[in-house]
């Protein structure tokens, strides 16, 4: 049996021997980036974590300790004892869960992958972007980690499983004067990337749209979001509703709103963790409990709320396996791999369906929006402005606003172009109408 093994069942057992139930949370891996600034090598370095947390029920509460430097059992189990008094009533019993339906999210060859072939891939990246621009700055990181899960409790359950992730991004940012265009693509998956194209091209056609300036973009128009335009304006508004959390404060917009039809028919919303290789995946969240395909919303209708067992045993429901912790923190709920439905209409149509409009593709913050009420209002980083059916050049110093529940009501179309962002989200574009687009002077 290896120590952390061995560290585990000695926190659990003197544990259990003070509290009612007690559960420990294992936590380690190992990351190696290669980062590329100003077109140049600039870092390479591994770094190694491990950790332990503790959760105990003692006299109807909730008692936390974590630590990242093993002092011994008996420390984690008296420093957990001593937040008891000040911790949540506990309304849970914790997963007696020990076997689950396999989901592969570990590839070997993540770990043999050599460092040269990662230098490689950066360096590819960064000429095949200026290759189309000799001007740009380019940043580049390449990086690969893999991490092992285990969590054991008194009530038998236990999970184990480990992951790998590969991630590449490429930004560039090309100054003219007091102008700054600032461009980007990345991916992130579960086995090595090798191939730069698809990033490359991503970039070379944001820059082509981008290089000219067009003219401002102001008051209630059409506006299409690219798939990373969805995940930075219409996707944090939408799953924050979702929350348990905020469900059982009130502070959620859908409070008795399950079973009803709030959106659009044809937009769908799945979270769903037991796909292969994705590196939002897996077989059990965060505290054993089986993670599973689930509609949130099925043909606009409202259907499912994201619980971890603490908050479903507040609702008085069952836990949907989405809970999500670091080693510093207790659990809470949250999406695993969010799935938005694909539509029928290709991203050149959507362009030439409008008539004065604008594109976003990257936003820079999130304003001052009332984000669990679903509003968005943010900067435009990287937008294009469209007229007469055809992008005419980049947008300048233009905020966006916005309802995503009133957007998603009344969109135009949903694209034909899903495209996975960041390794827990699949999404088409999506092709709004009455957006609030403002240019500041």
């Amino acid at each position: 049996m290896a120590a952390a093994d061995l560290r585990l069942d000695e926190v659990l057992d003197k544990a259990t021997k003070v509290a009612q139930q007690a559960e420990v949370f294992h936590l380690s891996g190992w990351n190696e980036p290669v980062m590329f600034e100003a077109n140049r090598l600039k870092i390479l370095e591994r770094r190694d974590s491990s950790g332990i947390a503790l959760r105990l029920i003692k006299d109807g509460r909730i008692g936390f300790s974590s630590t990242t430097h093993w002092n011994g059992a008996d420390t984690l189990v008296e420093n957990a004892l001593e937040t008891v008094p000040f911790g949540p009533e506990a309304m849970m019993e914790f997963s007696d869960r020990r076997e689950f339906t396999p989901v592969p999210v570990y590839d070997p060859a993540v770990e043999a992958h050599p460092l040269e072939g990662m230098m490689r891939l950066g360096q590819a990246l960064i000429d095949g972007v200026r290759s189309g621009e000799s001007e740009l700055l380019c940043d580049a990181s390449i990086s690969r980690d893999v991490s092992t899960i285990t969590l054991l409790n008194s009530r038998g359950g236990y999970a184990r499983y480990t992951k790998s992730v590969f991630s590449a991004y490429i930004g560039g940012t090309l100054i003219k004067g007091t102008d700054m265009l600032f461009l980007g693509e990345g991916k992130t998956s579960c086995q090595p990337i090798t191939d730069p194209s698809s990033l490359v091209d991503a970039v070379l056609t944001q820059l082509e749209y981008g290089r000219d300036i067009a003219s401002p973009a102001s008051g209630e128009m059409a506006v299409v979001f690219t798939p990373r335009g969805v995940s930075g304006a219409l996707l944090a508004p939408l799953m924050a509703g979702f929350n348990g959390k905020s469900v059982l404060q009130g502070s959620s917009p859908l409070v008795e709103k399950l079973g009803e039809r709030l959106l659009d028919k044809r937009f769908s919303l799945w979270d769903d963790p037991s796909l292969a290789m994705i590196p939002g995946s897996r077989m059990c969240d965060d505290e054993g409990v089986p993670a599973e395909r689930m509609p949130l919303i099925d043909k606009g209708v409202i259907s499912n709320f994201l619980y971890d067992l603490q908050t479903a045993g507040q609702a008085g429901t069952k836990s949907t396996g989405n809970s999500h912790r670091g080693l510093n923190s207790l659990p809470s709920p949250g999406v695993s791999v969010s799935l938005v439905s694909e539509g029928d209409t290709s991203f050149e149509e959507m362009i030439s369906d409008i008539k004065d409009g604008i594109v976003v593709e990257r936003l820079l913050g999130a304003g001052q929006s009332n984000i669990l009420g679903g509003d968005f209002n943010a900067n435009v980083l990287l937008g294009y402005r469209i007229e007469k059916g055809r992008i005419t050049g980049r947008l300048k110093n233009t905020v966006i606003n916005g309802n995503v529940y009133t957007v998603l009501k009344n969109f135009q179309a949903l694209g034909n172009d899903a495209t996975w962002m960041g390794g827990s989200l699949k999404t088409p574009s999506i092709y709004c109408t009455n957006v609030s687009v403002a240019t500041r002077d």
